[in-house]
């Protein structure tokens, strides 16, 4: 049975959304800081390139399973 609404108390209610509001900041805040970074950006524009030019590997070569 799901829990509705309806069904929490005030506190529970307000822990959720606290909660919630607080993990939406951290990864805001985390996107922000790694996109004012100009290593972080250039390590994007590698990374698709390198995606692009076929030098990627598979899960499996990197495990060797």
């Amino acid at each position: 049975m799901e829990t509705m609404v309806k069904d929490l108390s005030v506190v529970e209610f307000r822990s959720l959304m606290s909660d919630a509001i607080r993990d939406a900041m951290e990864d805001l805040i985390e996107d922000m800081l790694a996109l004012s970074s100009d290593e972080y950006l250039h390590s994007i524009e590698e990374a698709r390139t390198d995606y692009k030019e076929g030098r990627v590997k598979c899960l499996e070569e990197i495990f060797d399973v």
